[in-house]
């Protein structure tokens, strides 16, 4: 399915604080903030000629978050990201003074994050990413999965040193249960969606992500026309399109929101025209994308610059996995986890229905940026779905 943005704020300007959040100096400053991490390389980003070709577009390029700090997904920004500001930003209180990214190992500041405790709830990626930025200034996380997330997923985060908690139910299950306890025990929440009075630490986590676009722009021979966006909760396609609307202006790409048939809580929302939370029913194969309750900054922000909304099926998905990793001709192979490529799977959904191509523009020129935004974060649902582990995938390195 697929839906025109026909909302009243459709082509408007963002709010003041959106704008702030995913602007010019707030990536500059998530992207200072990754460059002082040890373990930090810029991604790389691939051209498909050939399947371009076969969709009739004019290039098609997949910036890869598989390869993001060890971590396997485009999350690593988020999570951390808000982690290490809050950090500091508690320190500088507590210290009288502005404490910088460059300070984080100080002994005072150490000693300030080992008060701290971080809880979040996640599908996976997100749990460790704040995990991770936990680890990293000394600080505790606390960790809520639900019923859906694997065992295998739950022992990864552990990894990084969080303490697991098992709520029953779904994501946002997940989400309400961590919001309480956290309340109860003075905790603070790093959540990757948000609801109100609850807004500013949702839109550091979206800040981070702007990091992958600022490095995609700065590789791509020119701007893309069309941007294929996965959605679970909205936030990491809010934070691509914000700052490409902010950087580029009139000259922005077309922005196509992705989701799973299964869990289209944005889909819902734009045909609305309100957030509105919708059913868990069946589960979706793309278990980072089932949510069924839309971030509000999230569709604040696409409600304005999001075009058009659309769904694809199990399927689809499954079949970009394996697309990717046994590309034709000389196209690069990728590995994509079940949500990774979900942009894509609308993209030729899309490039494929002759009413989708219209509507969108999609033509002989058109020039379209994807983003796999994760690789193979649970290995053993990878090669089930794959039929090869993904060690196997005979990846290049750009």
């Amino acid at each position: 399915m697929m839906l025109l943005n026909r909302h009243l704020e459709h082509n408007q300007p963002l709010v003041a604080a959106d704008a702030a959040a995913l602007g010019i100096a707030g990536a500059e400053e998530a992207e200072r903030f990754l460059q002082a991490r040890d373990n930090h390389s810029e991604t790389p980003l691939h051209a498909l000629p050939v399947l371009a070709s076969e969709l009739e577009i004019a290039a098609l390029h997949v910036k890869d978050e598989g390869k993001r700090l060890g971590l396997g997904s485009f999350k690593a920004l988020g999570g951390a990201y808000a982690v290490i500001q809050l950090v500091l930003e508690e320190a500088g209180k507590r210290l009288g003074r502005a404490v910088d990214i460059g300070e984080i190992n100080d002994p005072e500041v150490r000693a300030i994050a080992a008060q701290m405790t971080f809880c979040c709830a996640t599908d996976g990626n997100h749990g460790r990413s704040v995990a991770q930025g936990a680890g990293l200034v000394g600080a505790r996380s606390v960790v809520f999965v639900h019923a859906g997330v694997s065992r295998e997923r739950v022992a990864t985060i552990a990894s990084f040193g969080a303490e697991m908690v098992r709520v029953e139910g779904g994501y946002d299950h997940s989400v309400r249960e961590a919001a309480r306890v956290a309340a109860e025990r003075g905790w603070t929440v790093v959540s990757d969606t948000s609801w109100p009075g609850y807004e500013r630490i949702p839109g550091l986590v979206m800040q981070g992500y702007t990091v992958i676009v600022r490095e995609a722009l700065r590789r791509l021979p020119e701007p893309p026309s069309h941007v294929f966006l996965q959605a679970g909760v909205g936030g990491f396609a809010a934070a691509i399109a914000g700052y490409l609307a902010i950087v580029l202006g009139e000259q922005r790409p077309k922005v196509v929101v992705v989701e799973p048939a299964r869990a289209a809580c944005i889909y819902a929302t734009a045909e609305a025209g309100r957030p509105v939370k919708i059913p868990h029913e069946q589960p979706t194969v793309m278990a980072m994308l089932e949510c069924h309750e839309p971030s509000l900054v999230a569709w604040r922000v696409l409600s304005r610059i999001g075009d058009a909304f659309m769904t694809v099926d199990e399927e689809d998905a499954v079949a970009v996995m394996n697309r990717l990793a046994r590309p034709s001709g000389n196209d690069p192979a990728i590995v994509s986890g079940e949500s990774g490529g979900a942009g894509l799977a609308g993209l030729i959904r899309a490039a494929g229905d002759r009413g989708m191509r219209a509507a969108l523009g999609l033509d002989a020129h058109s020039r379209v940026l994807i983003i796999n935004s994760e690789g193979a974060t649970d290995p053993g649902r990878y090669a089930e779905l794959v039929g090869m582990a993904p060690e196997r995938v005979p990846l290049q390195t750009a």
